[in-house]
């Protein structure tokens, strides 16, 4: 069984078919049931370790010993051995080359759900926690943004913004029933409702967003497409997430399930399910991977997962999701790579006194601001 089946049982997302290939697991053994009840302390105490090279080495042992050959199988056991990690931070706190993180002034929040809707005259509407909104063609709770499937008799298409900020995450839902998950720091463009006989179309701005599309064969065979940039993606009925952020070369296009066709004006390419393609947005060169879909797409379901990424890379997530500026001072642990599965909605100290405690990568929050030295 995967080890995504886990952290989908403990946030209650299994579906009908994965409940059951859980019960089958759990059942199995005893031991079964002494590492799930393990897993979920930690996870309901926010403790999910990014877990270093050495430690990766250590989890690797534990698999071969326990004759698991399943890759998940490696973030169960690192999830389980973060007793172990916790021992050895407090041995090093009482080592006198160990310098405390310096705290002048935290403020940092943890991302929650929010978004600034615009609507077709200019108009902007917060939303938010506490915060109901309703119109004749949408609803929000705060959390959710529904538009009604009602088709409308208009010609013309009138379209909406949905910007999510730093800190932020939300889920729309468009007028055909297309799901949309947004990332922090992203943006789309969509009209609220789309006609009849005409291409469902619309637009990743930037950021990322996970699209759950719903299929032509419900709307008499009108496509579906996403535009970002430089590239163009048209589905008939499928699930892929997009990664577009401005501050990255490349966009990132992960297929989940189903098929999609992506170009860039001059050529294109066919994505199956655990492919990944990367368009340089400089020269639009494409390029195409074999990913963990989990990895890739692992922040919908609150939770981060990182397999050997740079530490540079964790803390760009990082930043989006907290709001917070990172720098590092010092440079040579940008490359420092670390793997491990984190909890949205731990507490940012969390993560780093974890990072300090296997690497003794020292930092400062001052503010918003986090120094890497």
């Amino acid at each position: 069984m995967e080890f995504k089946l886990i952290i989908k049982k403990l946030n209650k997302s299994l579906t009908q078919k994965e409940k059951i290939t859980f019960s089958e697991w759990y059942d199995e053994s005893k031991l079964h049931k002494n590492y799930f009840d393990k897993v979920q302390v930690n996870y309901q105490n926010n403790i999910h370790p990014i877990d270093a090279e050495k430690g990766w080495k250590a989890i690797e042992r534990a698999v071969e010993k326990s004759k698991q050959k399943n890759n998940y199988w490696k973030y169960a056991i690192a999830a389980s051995v973060v007793i172990l990690i916790s021992i050895s931070f407090i041995f090093n706190k009482n080592d006198a080359r160990i310098t405390e993180p310096l705290i002048v002034n935290n403020t940092i929040e943890i991302g929650t759900d929010k978004a600034t809707l615009t609507l077709e005259d200019g108009s902007n509407v917060i939303l938010g926690k506490g915060k109901n909104y309703e119109d004749v063609n949408a609803k929000s709770n705060g959390q959710t943004l529904v538009y009604n499937t009602k088709n409308d008799s208009k010609p013309e298409i009138a379209y909406n913004y949905l910007t999510i900020p730093r800190g932020g995450q939300f889920f729309l839902q468009l007028s055909d029933g297309t799901k949309v998950w947004l990332n922090s720091e992203s943006k789309i463009k969509y009209p609220k409702k789309f006609i009849e006989g005409k291409s469902r179309q619309v637009e990743l701005v930037y950021g990322e967003a996970y699209f759950d599309v719903s299929p032509s064969t419900n709307h008499n065979g009108d496509t579906f497409k996403v535009n970002i940039q430089v590239q163009e993606i048209e589905v008939l009925g499928t699930e892929f997430n997009i990664k577009a952020y401005d501050d990255e070369d490349s966009i990132y296009t992960t297929l989940v399930e189903g098929k999609v066709a992506i170009s860039n004006g001059i050529t294109g390419e066919i994505l199956k399910p655990n492919q990944q393609s990367a368009i340089n947005t400089q020269n639009k060169d494409i390029t195409m991977t074999i990913v963990d879909v989990y990895n890739e797409t692992s922040w919908r379901n609150g939770v981060f997962s990182f397999n050997k990424k740079p530490l540079k890379e964790i803390m760009k997530t990082l930043s989006r999701w907290y709001d917070i500026d990172i720098v590092f001072i010092n440079k040579d642990f940008e490359d420092v790579q670390f793997n491990g599965v984190l909890n949205k909605k731990q507490n940012i100290e969390h993560i780093l006194l974890t990072i300090k405690a296997i690497n003794n990568i020292n930092y400062e929050i001052n503010d918003n601001k986090i120094l890497i030295k």
